[in-house]
């Protein structure tokens, strides 16, 4: 990727625009708010059929539906759709862009406006104001009013999407009656700090990243994002999955050299990184995983994360993965103990798996019989 890689192209998606704007944590207010979103399903006449499903940090809401960008399937059609674990026959699934992104909803991508909301005639850029997770909940919480939803079924989502989930329960907790944060955790270990800033520095130090105004010359720190997109996917995946896949075999190479990709773990993690670039902006995943990183409920109530959920008549279904090392099943554990301390609702499993974080997102039998008949019973004693 020597050669200056052009953004990717602009994509019309469908968008509910707020005029008066969001005001955020940092004391600014950004406005007008776009928030970018897709929904599945039908909802019913009393409007009690609602999940909102809540993506990763670099997720969109093409959750079951062909991608604009990648033309790949939407990232959770393993289990949504008819007769699936969230199903479309019986629910009415929501899955909005988060602010910040860079799939239509306001963000580093989208036009930058003055305090009056007049447009300046270019992104926001690096002058994009620091996010919250709560910040994120709060424009998602706006997008679930205009459509006409007091109180959400469920909010479901994995990794930064269980982050969005418990901070709906705790902002929100009247509007949401089932919540299942799966393979997440109540704050961003310092470990997880760490990889982020990792692949912050790989883009900053990209010399095509020019201070974040990269949009000036029409192009991307190709390089340094897919870099940190390859920093990222380590993590995603558990050793065992990696030697599974992979363990040491060779493309097409008779010996090791210094001059090749010749591993196929290599290609791999490059192919990764390479089209990463073509659906990803730069200063969206900066911001993102600051935000993820700021990310900490027990600070928000004084250290006493049990506070958050205290009185919630909200019900939780807890899961994780046992070779996920990014949100370990420690992590899921200590948010059980709390919402059994604030005497909450729930249950929790931890699913037997060799593929690492990532396993929310693949084939994972127990997990989605398990996931579907929290929510399944959650919707029959709703009478839904």
């Amino acid at each position: 990727m020597s050669a200056p890689v052009a953004p990717f192209p602009q994509v019309d998606h469908q968008r509910a625009v707020f005029a008066d704007g969001l005001a955020l944590d940092c004391g600014m207010t950004i406005a007008p708010l776009a928030v970018a979103y897709r929904t599945y399903g039908t909802l019913n006449a009393a409007r009690s059929n609602a999940v909102l499903v809540c993506h990763a940090l670099t997720g969109d809401q093409y959750v079951a539906e062909t991608q604009p960008l990648t033309g790949k399937p939407g990232w959770w059609e393993t289990i949504i759709g008819p007769g699936k674990p969230l199903d479309t026959d019986r629910y009415f699934l929501i899955c909005a862009n988060v602010l910040g992104g860079c799939m239509g909803s306001t963000g580093p991508r989208e036009e930058m406006t003055d305090a009056e909301g007049h447009g300046l005639g270019r992104p926001w850029g690096t002058d994009f104001p620091n996010i919250t997770i709560r910040d994120m909940v709060r424009a998602q919480q706006r997008l679930v009013e205009h459509l006409g939803i007091t109180r959400l079924l469920g909010v479901v989502g994995g990794s930064m999407g269980g982050m969005q989930v418990l901070e709906w329960a705790a902002t929100f907790p009247d509007a949401v009656y089932a919540a299942a944060p799966i393979a997440t955790a109540a704050y961003h270990s310092a470990q997880n700090i760490a990889f982020d800033e990792v692949g912050r520095a790989a883009i900053q130090s990209d010399p095509d990243w020019k201070g974040g105004r990269y949009w000036a010359d029409g192009r991307v720190p190709a390089q340094g994002l897919s870099v940190a997109r390859m920093v990222a996917h380590i993590t995603y995946l558990s050793e065992q999955a990696l030697t599974r896949k992979f363990g040491r075999r060779l493309r097409g190479a008779s010996a090791l050299t210094f001059l090749e990709d010749v591993f196929e773990v290599e290609s791999y993690l490059r192919h990764q990184g390479s089209t990463f670039v073509r659906r990803f902006d730069a200063n969206s995943y900066l911001t993102i995983t600051r935000a993820m990183d700021y990310f900490d409920l027990s600070a928000e109530h004084n250290g006493d994360l049990a506070a958050a959920f205290r009185g919630t008549r909200t019900r939780f279904f807890v899961a994780s993965f046992s070779s996920d090392w990014l949100f370990p099943t420690t992590e899921s554990r200590a948010i059980v103990r709390a919402l059994n301390a604030a005497a909450a609702n729930v249950s929790f499993v931890e699913i037997e798996s060799d593929k690492g974080h990532d396993a929310f997102l693949l084939e994972e039998p127990d997990f989605h019989r398990a996931l579907g008949g929290f929510l399944a019973g959650c919707a029959d004693r709703l009478g839904v």
